[in-house]
């Protein structure tokens, strides 16, 4: 794990959370498990690699994570994650990204990592979600979208 500059703690990791929406409107999400989040419910995503663009990284890990290609790949939001730094000693800057389905069908690709995924409407999503989903899905609930969110 890379340190700042003056080499005691840590930097952030930067995380990609595509949300993709099919036909009838309905999102992406899988329940998590064995990283942090775990037993929660989050969208596709993972780490933005070093020289890779937002758009490669979105689907990268979309047919990574699900053997999905989407299309349509639109930035929304930028958070600052905090709630699995004392628990996993993980801290996040996620940036979520809207995307629609363009084919294939959902499958379980890293069973390690998550156990299912469904199609949910935005009125009625599964529990718990996972710090970064919560934030993102009531964001794209709201229809406000693009304005920062940290937990101070």
């Amino acid at each position: 794990m890379e340190r700042n500059a003056n080499g005691i703690q840590p930097r952030p990791s930067v995380g990609l959370g595509i949300y993709i929406f099919n036909e009838e409107g309905k999102v992406l999400l899988g329940k998590r498990k064995s990283s942090h989040g775990s037993g929660e419910y989050a969208a596709p995503g993972g780490h933005l690699e070093f020289g890779e663009s937002f758009e490669e990284g979105c689907k990268k890990e979309v047919k990574e994570e699900t053997d999905l290609d989407i299309r349509e790949i639109e930035f929304f939001d930028v958070q600052n994650n905090l709630r699995y730094v004392e628990t996993k000693g993980k801290h996040y800057v996620t940036l979520s990204f809207k995307a629609h389905f363009f084919s294939g069908t959902p499958k379980v690709t890293e069973p390690e990592k998550c156990e299912s995924w469904d199609w949910y409407s935005l009125d009625a999503l599964p529990s718990p979600l996972s710090e970064f989903a919560e934030v993102a899905l009531a964001k794209l609930r709201s229809g406000i979208v693009g304005e920062p969110h940290s937990n101070l």
